[in-house]
């Protein structure tokens, strides 16, 4: 009985044996497609985020300039108005 059951996994495993590595190679390449696509979504991602960083960094430093200017205009005028008098 024991060897009957030995040949009949010896010729189960000579049978799916192929199908086993053929199964394991389409997981390799879909493995390869997933992280093809991981990395292009990871791109778009730091894409995105740096575009907003220029954008924050625009505004703020935009604002920093005119909060600049205004304070020197305060400082003009107040020059202006000490040597009026």
């Amino acid at each position: 009985m024991k060897r009957l059951l030995s040949k009949f996994g010896i010729a189960i495993m000579m049978i799916g044996g192929p199908a086993a590595l053929t199964s394991l190679g389409q997981t390799a390449k879909d493995d390869i497609k997933d992280a093809g696509h991981s990395t292009k979504e990871a791109a778009k991602d730091t894409g995105s985020a740096t575009k907003k960083a220029a954008h924050t960094v625009k505004k703020k430093t935009k604002k920093a300039v005119n909060k600049g200017a205004q304070e020197t205009d305060k400082g003009a005028a107040k020059v202006e108005q000490k040597t009026d008098h």
